[in-house]
């Protein structure tokens, strides 16, 4: 199956994710991805997919820079439960300086998130020093706007994860 701005894409049997060829992404600094696309063959919009892979695809840094404050106080909101001690401590003086704490993975997700609604979603599961064992997930509503910050849930909007619509438009809850 060809998808506009992918190409050819290639069926997970497991998983039925439809998986891209590597390429550069210039918004995660040019990391090498495979563009995972779940529930796009059934879906009745797929021109939604193609907005929100055309949004990231032509996205750069400064995409996630804007939400590097919420990325800054996920971090602090870990480190406060930490001491300076302890194996793992990482010292990260401000939010600029958290990128060089964050490794992107090679697998962005996009997928529909409620299905009576037209965004997409594009979830990044990272790995951060500051978290080993949950890590960070940045998502982006439609490819192009940061909508969710924090450990990996595995859910495309704070609404999901803790089932409150008021969190729709929350970028980062706190964890404390």
């Amino acid at each position: 199956m060809n998808i506009p701005g992918l190409g050819d894409m290639t069926l997970d049997e497991g998983t039925d994710w439809l998986c891209s060829e590597p390429i550069a992404i210039r918004m995660l600094d040019d990391a090498i991805c495979e563009i995972v696309l779940e529930g796009y063959e059934d879906d009745p919009h797929q021109e939604d997919f193609h907005t929100a892979i055309t949004a990231f695809l032509s996205g750069g840094p400064e995409v996630l820079k804007a939400a590097q404050a919420h990325i800054f106080q996920y971090y602090r909101d870990v480190n406060s439960r930490q001491n300076a001690t302890d194996e793992g401590f990482v010292a990260i003086d401000t939010p600029a300086d958290v990128w060089r704490h964050i490794q992107f993975g090679a697998e962005p997700m996009v997928e529909r998130g409620d299905p009576d609604e037209r965004d997409v979603y594009i979830s990044i599961t990272c790995n951060c020093d500051w978290e080993r064992e949950h890590g960070l997930q940045i998502v982006l509503r439609n490819g192009d706007t940061v909508c969710k910050i924090g450990p990996f849930d595995g859910h495309v909007t704070n609404a999901d994860a803790f089932d409150d619509d008021s969190l729709k438009q929350v970028i980062y809850r706190s964890l404390a």
